[in-house]
């Protein structure tokens, strides 16, 4: 056979057919580069060449002219890395770079071998080819060698710990980028060859930087904030400054709220990136909202000098999953630049400086099995990763994430910062975090004493109500009448409703993630107007309020609730330290008392236990020690290392199950769908999302489009009333394959109150006639 006659892929528009031969030897070269300086860059290039292997059997290349269907053409390459190079990450990179990763087990490596597979394959498909010795020769006969790896992940052990599956995530990562973007290239390509997408933007430290330190010098210049709380903010850019300059590894940034964090810590990010010769830098944030405000300042800050290409903003609302809209040709048949595509070919990888993205897409990450969820995690090594208030950081998955994190920084030089006014008490965490890496946790504090920046920023006053003397709604909504301005943060969305409903009459504003972005910028805007012009403002909101919302009340009420939720709160009153009296911060029991899901509940009662043993005169939130030993009373008590899902996560780690393993590190437990909602003040909105729903179906131009108008809800039961006023946007086309139904549009104006957002139908299946 002549060595051109083996292809891996077929023609593309310009009818040029993918050599193997090539495609094998890119693939390695990027997933080398990709490695980078990883002792194990030699078993991604390894991984590399032998991915495809089974392409070279003649039954491929029979499917290839339409003519064999239903075969597996990975398993020869992952057999041959495991026996002949003794390498199992690479085999388990080649098995798991179509099926997602399988197993670090002796029985996962006997399923590797090519006689069971021919005998009894577990996907039911057939071998292209299961003589090795004759892919092995016709890989010689293309001028491809494979040589021994200098250095592996783990070589032959099987021993299985957090570090080392993420090792073999991160070589596994390299290999699919790597696969993916030279197949992208080939059908891409036009006569003169494959055509690469341009690389991701510098991120150029040194030109970034002072970009950013004019903009703090800017917003310090003409802030309305007290003395004090601009010299808190001063002392915390200079920490930040001061400690970019220390090697890289964990920290921790304590800070109160409103002290300019956001800014601060990219600060600290880009001059360490600059000292350090880092690469990138990704900030972690829990909450949507706060992701498109915080990206939002970013490009501001950055997109006049280098392009909104720059920042990346990646999350489930960005349309990263969908597929982008027809390609866009010049004249000559060249595919012309669309930000849009461009942005979601950069999301598929991280491929950008600056990356703003969630909890769940992060972390989840660092713990998934699939191709396309684990193929950006190469781009971490060597990056400075801020993670934003990371007191919801849940406590059950700890000790996983925080090992994770400590490898990254130990073994791929990376910077990992948390940053928040609640610091979690992590480190006593350190030995169990040190049975799976071997770093385990003991961050450095950025702040050399937080204390001096929460002492002098005393803005409110708190009065805790007594836990056993509970307030009615009526008594609370009396109450919540006297003063003109006033928030009020309740727990759960039922009690915002109803106590909204006994204020009407004062024209009461309502926040809760019922009410759509586009929605929730009004209340809020109109909020920030009448505290500005001294209005009356009287604002019932659920949690959603309580991190990265920049409104300045004179007197909060907080319902019982998890000390960190109690110390957000605060930081809604007297924010700017401006008036002339101490804010009021009211801590009150509801009439009843409930709470969301998970450790909510435990935490509050780990508050009202300290109010109890303490006094009122104990409770000093704004001194961080206090809230370090609320801390480690509440994993003193929760346990975090041997909570039920970390232990259930642990075996599957030692047991080596990836797929078990990814099914379980779950940050959000609910399956969620989105439902665009037809808010009244963006009907014109609504109505074209309607239409392209209808002519386009379900792609990331959509998806885009539809954000203001989204909110996300657990997925309902199959009976349930809701379904009666939603329907499914689709993916198109489709033929012959099902929906993934996430996406729903609610059909019905009634069910989007004008101040409670969406209320969808609670009562029986009226719509059958």
């Amino acid at each position: 056979m002549r060595k051109d006659d083996s292809y891996a892929h077929s023609a593309n528009r310009a009818g040029i057919r993918h050599r193997l031969r090539d495609h094998l030897a890119s693939v390695s070269r990027l997933a080398g580069e990709f490695a980078g300086g990883a002792p194990w860059a030699d078993e991604a290039r390894l991984a590399g060449l032998l991915h495809d292997l089974g392409k070279y059997g003649d039954r491929f290349q029979a499917r290839l002219r339409g003519e064999d269907q239903g075969l597996d053409h990975w398993s020869q390459g992952a057999w041959l890395a495991l026996s002949e190079y003794k390498a199992i990450a690479a085999a388990l990179a080649i098995q798991g770079h179509h099926i997602g990763l399988q197993y670090l087990s002796t029985d996962g490596c006997r399923g590797l071998e090519l006689q069971k597979l021919t005998q009894n394959h577990p996907l039911q498909l057939s071998l292209s080819s299961h003589r090795l010795d004759e892919l092995k020769a016709r890989l010689a006969a293309d001028g491809l060698m494979a040589a021994q790896p200098r250095s592996t992940v783990c070589g032959m052990e099987l021993d299985s710990r957090i570090d080392r599956m993420l090792d073999i995530r991160l070589l596994f990562s390299a290999l699919v980028d790597a696969d993916f973007l030279d197949t992208e290239a080939h059908f891409e390509g036009d006569q003169g060859g494959k055509r690469y997408r341009p690389p991701g933007l510098k991120l150029e430290p040194e030109r970034a930087l002072p970009l950013l330190l004019a903009e703090i010098e800017r917003l310090q210049a003409g802030t309305r904030a007290d003395a004090r709380v601009a010299e808190i903010r001063s002392s915390l850019h200079r920490a930040c400054l001061e400690a970019a300059e220390w090697p890289q590894g964990l920290f921790t940034l304590t800070a109160p709220t409103g002290s300019g964090k956001t800014l601060a810590m990219l600060a600290f990010a880009l001059k360490h990136a600059k000292q350090q010769g880092l690469r990138r830098v990704v900030m972690v944030i829990p909450y949507l909202s706060i992701i498109e405000q915080t990206a939002r300042i970013y490009r501001d800050i950055f997109a006049p000098r280098f392009g909104n290409a720059y920042v990346l903003e990646h999350h489930s609302l960005t349309g990263g999953g969908a597929e982008p809209k027809e390609n866009q040709h010049d004249n000559e048949g060249h595919q012309t630049e669309d930000p849009e595509r461009r942005r979601r070919l950069l999301a598929e990888n991280w491929d950008a400086p600056l990356i703003v993205t969630t909890s769940v897409q992060m972390l989840e990450s660092l713990f998934a099995n699939r191709p396309s969820t684990c193929r950006k995690l190469h781009r971490l090594a060597g990056a400075v990763i801020l993670f934003d208030e990371v007191q919801t950081l849940p406590a059950n998955l700890a000790v996983p994430t925080l090992a994770a994190l400590s490898h990254l920084a130990q073994a791929h030089g990376s910077t990992v910062v948390f940053a928040t006014a609640t610091q979690p008490a992590f480190t006593h965490l350190h030995e169990t975090v040190q049975q799976q890496c071997a770093g385990g946790w003991q961050p450095r504090e950025i702040v050399p004493e937080p204390s001096a920046l929460f002492t002098p920023l005393k803005r409110v006053t708190v009065e805790w109500g007594d836990p056993g003397d509970p307030l009615s709604w009526q008594v609370l909504a009396e109450r919540l009448r006297q003063p003109p301005q006033v928030l009020c943060i309740v727990n759960l969305k039922r009690h915002a409703k109803e106590l909204w409903t006994l204020l009407q009459e004062v024209d009461a504003l309502h926040l809760s993630t019922n009410l759509c972005p586009a929605h929730r910028r009004d209340v809020l805007a109109t909020v920030r107007q009448r505290l500005e012009r001294g209005a009356p403002v009287r604002l019932i909101a659920t949690q959603c309020i309580e991190a990265g919302v920049d409104v300045d009340f004179p007197v909060v009420y907080r319902a019982y609730a998890p000390l960190d939720a109690i110390i957000q709160a605060a930081g809604r009153c007297n924010r700017e330290g401006k008036r002339e009296a101490l804010g009021q911060v009211y801590v009150f029991m509801p009439e009843d008392e409930r709470y969301p899901p998970g450790g909510y509940e435990q935490a509050a009662k780990i508050t009202q236990m300290r109010l109890k043993r303490l006094g009122k005169a104990g409770m000093v939130i704004d001194d961080p020690e206090f809230i370090t030993a609320y801390y480690r009373e509440l994993y003193d008590i929760s346990r975090p290392e041997t909570a039920k899902k970390a232990c259930e996560l642990l075996d599957f780690v030692r047991a080596g199950a990836f797929p078990e393993i990814a099914q379980t590190y779950r940050l959000i437990e609910q399956d969620t769908i989105n439902v665009v909602v037809p808010y009244a003040a963006r009907l014109d909105l609504f109505t074209a999302l309607q239409e392209m729903a209808d002519t386009e179906g379900l792609n990331a131009r959509w998806i885009k489009k539809a954000r203001p108008l989204s909110i996300s809800l657990f997925r309902p039961k199959a009976d349930d009333p809701v379904w009666d006023g939603l329907i499914p946007v689709q993916n198109k086309p489709q033929r012959g394959k099902k929906s993934q139904e996430d996406w729903f549009i609610a059909t019905v104006p009634e069910h989007y109150h004008p101040q409670l957002g969406y209320q969808p139908p609670t009562g029986l299946n009226l719509w059958i006639a």
